[in-house]
């Protein structure tokens, strides 16, 4: 089978929702040997993908009718929620692992991931957008419980926006009258960085957007992923008829 760097689900669903799964597996491309020097351990933790979003980001895409855009790659290959100019783009270092696949990465390097990974997702998404009016944009992504040496994380979700908070809003307003949910307003971290996936495919074009972070340990199961995704999109529904009256 062919290697391609991203796959897209639902590509004829007509709704307005695009949903995103930038960091949706740990798949290192049999190009780089289909490992970058770390033991499984490493490699099936956050440092390497998002745990349980892309089953989160499927389930959402079937009750919300609509397409979702997921990569085929690794985080630590190259971080398709980077601009290609960030720092943090090409990571050497990770949550105290060292990734030896990146130690000898240089600017030529990191030209040809962007090509063969990057660059390719990110037109896929564009391409989507194109095909269809008034997109708005749904990211979805994970946060481990707690990184080496600090404080366990509390909140349950998290809600992430920049200036544009029309979607995120009423969206977070929902989930804090939820009982049973600790929510974060851009936590645990915050909710913009130029060039990411929001700015470059929302923020920059006026589309209503907002990215969910979803603690790992909370979507470790199918049936945990299923039951968020069917959880959110009636509120993601009712949050964009709030933003738009």
């Amino acid at each position: 089978m062919t290697y391609e760097p991203y796959h897209i689900e639902g590509a004829s669903r007509k709704s307005r929702w695009l949903i995103t799964c930038d960091h949706a597996r740990n798949t290192v491309p049999p190009e780089l040997g289909g490992c970058l020097g770390l033991p499984a351990e490493d490699m099936n933790r956050h440092i390497a993908f998002d745990p349980g979003a892309l089953g989160v980001c499927l389930a959402l895409g079937e009750a919300l009718n609509a397409p979702v855009a997921a990569t085929n790659f690794s985080r630590l290959v190259i971080d398709p929620n980077r601009g290609e100019d960030d720092p943090t783009l090409l990571m050497k270092l990770y949550d105290g692992s060292i990734i030896p696949g990146n130690r000898a990465a240089d600017s030529a390097e990191k030209l040809r991931r962007l090509d063969a990974y990057h660059r390719p997702y990110h037109r896929a998404v564009e391409q989507i957008i194109d095909g269809r009016e008034d997109v708005v944009i749904v990211a979805v992504h994970s946060f481990t419980p707690q990184l080496r040496g600090r404080a366990p994380r509390p909140w349950h979700i998290g809600i992430l926006h920049a200036w544009d908070a029309r979607l995120s809003d009423p969206l977070i307003a929902d989930l804090e009258a939820q009982d049973d949910l600790t929510v974060g307003r851009n936590q645990p971290y915050d909710g913009h960085l130029p060039g990411d996936s929001v700015d470059r495919h929302a923020l920059k074009h006026g589309r209503q957007n907002t990215l969910i972070e979803l603690r790992n340990d909370l979507i470790a199961t199918t049936e945990q992923q299923n039951a968020w995704g069917h959880r959110l999109a009636p509120m993601l529904e009712a949050a964009l008829a709030q933003a738009e009256s």
